[in-house]
């Protein structure tokens, strides 16, 4: 095992904080835009719930329930039960923020109803990621146990499963959000220069999905270089 020295100071710790920073700084944007637009009410004063009926309705969506959930942000669209939740700061506000948000996620449920590919393969393999990020820790942490470099290399590409689902999330993600704007600009829900901001607030959100790869891409990158070193030994 790796002394007190070289277990808490490892350099390619450098690499895992810089993750940690980005994600932080992605998310604090995030947040910062959504308030920012938030205190922007829409023009038609359509609420978020409304919003995502009308256009649930106009894809032709019938079984789909839209209810309030608890929290900031918790929003989601659930395919297994057929329900988009809305967070407490978006159900009912009249903020274009709101507004983007509910539309987004009903692009969710749109990919789900026209069969859009990449949640397909999303969806599929979700079995697969859950037992690799759940096993990937153990096995390495035998592997080393047990000097075996099979047994590390498998850890590692257990927890590149990982890596493989949030790359699959990202057209999933991007996809929603322009299907999104689409529809609020073509069914008249906001207006021009209100679809430009809640451009902002789903590129902001966006932008989480990509700092996870990269973040999930440096952790790899240090699993490798720890893991990778100690096999040729």
């Amino acid at each position: 095992m790796p002394g007190y020295y070289g277990y808490y100071f490892d350099p390619t710790y450098i690499l895992v904080i810089a993750g940690a920073v980005l994600c932080m700084l992605a998310s604090a944007n995030v947040n910062r835009t959504f308030n920012k637009y938030s205190r922007v009410g829409t023009m038609r004063g359509v609420t978020a719930e409304q919003a995502a009926a009308q256009i649930l309705q106009g894809a032709g969506i019938h079984d789909v329930r839209i209810e309030r959930i608890s929290g900031n942000l918790t929003d989601h669209y659930d395919p297994r039960n057929k329900v988009l939740r809305l967070s407490d700061s978006v159900y009912g506000s009249t903020s274009v923020a709101a507004v983007g948000v509910a539309a987004h996620e009903c692009g969710h449920a749109v990919q789900h109803s026209v069969g859009y590919v990449p949640i397909k393969i999303r969806n599929a393999i979700v079995p697969v990621v859950n037992l690799g990020s759940m096993l990937s820790w153990p096995v390495i942490v035998i592997g080393l146990v047990m000097s075996s470099a099979g047994l590390l290399n498998l850890g590692i590409l257990l927890f590149g499963f990982t890596l493989a689902f949030q790359v699959v999330t990202l057209p999933v993600e991007f996809n929603a959000s322009g299907r999104a704007l689409r529809i609020l600009k073509e069914r008249s829900i906001l207006y021009e220069n209100e679809v430009g901001a809640a451009r902002k607030v789903l590129a902001a959100a966006a932008m989480t999905y990509v700092v996870s790869v990269v973040s999930t891409i440096l952790q790899l990158l240090r699993l490798i270089m720890l893991f990778g070193r100690r096999s040729d030994d």
